[in-house]
């Protein structure tokens, strides 16, 4: 494992630098507030040139987040509610399950970062489809409601990707605001219409494991592919900063060669569309 590690770590280290920064890869989908060690990693992660956008999966874990990280300028916080937890009170907290949306909502008004919402159709979480639904359509309204003109939405869609491209294009979201597509797992006719829609994906080591999820990988258009994590798969565990920058390089080292391109020009496209959709 540590070959493997050092091997991705000296892959990121090809990813150039510019004059001002030692930015060299940006993590667009990880719960790094659900990590047990979190303030550590974020400061590790920023000596080791790594930025992180940090998707929450309820508006609580939002400002939890947000307190942890004010003094991290490498992590940027997205006012989430994960479809796992819609329909359920927020864990820590005494709010049901509407008063949790309305939170989401109205949080989501005001910020230029928002992540993780979306839906989740696979047999384990079908079970509330219509309250995902009904979340997803009260957030997405708001958002068309009150424009941000630098906002980002990070999403989930399991299964779902259909219904979640039809609620955004419902409100003009695609047009208005970044949409990044995490792990996608749709199908092709789902891809054509994402890259109509000038959508962005997000793509994991996990994703790159499939045969389905390379060729995806393969067809993205450069200027609208992101790396992320979606780590840790165990949530409020411990782990490193070492461990995000070798899963993020190796995913940049698969795509070049899936890809057939340059490895450093590609790293660095998604190193400049990463930075300016977060402002870093």
């Amino acid at each position: 494992m540590k070959e493997v590690q050092d091997a991705a770590v000296e892959t990121g280290n090809r990813v150039a630098n510019d004059s001002s920064s030692h930015l060299r890869l940006v993590d667009m989908h990880r719960h790094l507030d659900r990590i047990e060690n979190c303030p550590d990693v974020a400061g590790e992660a920023a000596e080791r040139g790594v930025a992180i956008f940090c998707t929450t999966v309820t508006p609580y874990d939002a400002l939890r987040a947000e307190e942890l990280f004010a003094c991290c300028d490498n992590v940027r916080v997205g006012i989430g509610l994960h479809p796992w937890w819609v329909g359920s009170a927020a864990q820590g907290s005494d709010a049901d399950p509407e008063r949790l949306i309305e939170h989401t909502a109205t949080m989501a008004a005001q910020n230029d970062y928002i992540g993780e919402i979306g839906l989740d159709l696979s047999p384990a979480h079908a079970h509330n489809a219509t309250a995902q639904v009904a979340a997803f359509e009260r957030i997405a309204r708001s958002c068309a409601e009150h424009p941000r003109s630098e906002r980002v939405i990070s999403l989930h869609a399991v299964r779902s990707t259909d219904k979640a491209l039809d609620v955004l294009e419902r409100y003009d979201l695609p047009r208005q605001t970044a949409c990044i597509f995490q792990w996608f797992s749709g199908t092709a006719d789902d891809l054509a219409r994402l890259r109509r829609l000038g959508c962005y994906i997000s793509v994991n080591e996990r994703m790159l494991a499939t045969r389905r999820g390379r060729e995806y990988a393969r067809q993205i258009p450069a200027e609208r592919l992101l790396l992320e994590t979606d780590a840790p798969e165990q949530l409020d565990t411990p782990y490193t900063a070492v461990k995000i920058e070798a899963s993020l390089a190796h995913a940049l080292h698969k795509l070049a060669i899936l890809r057939g391109t340059d490895e450093h020009e590609l790293g660095c496209l998604i190193l400049r569309t990463s930075s300016q959709l977060i402002n870093l």
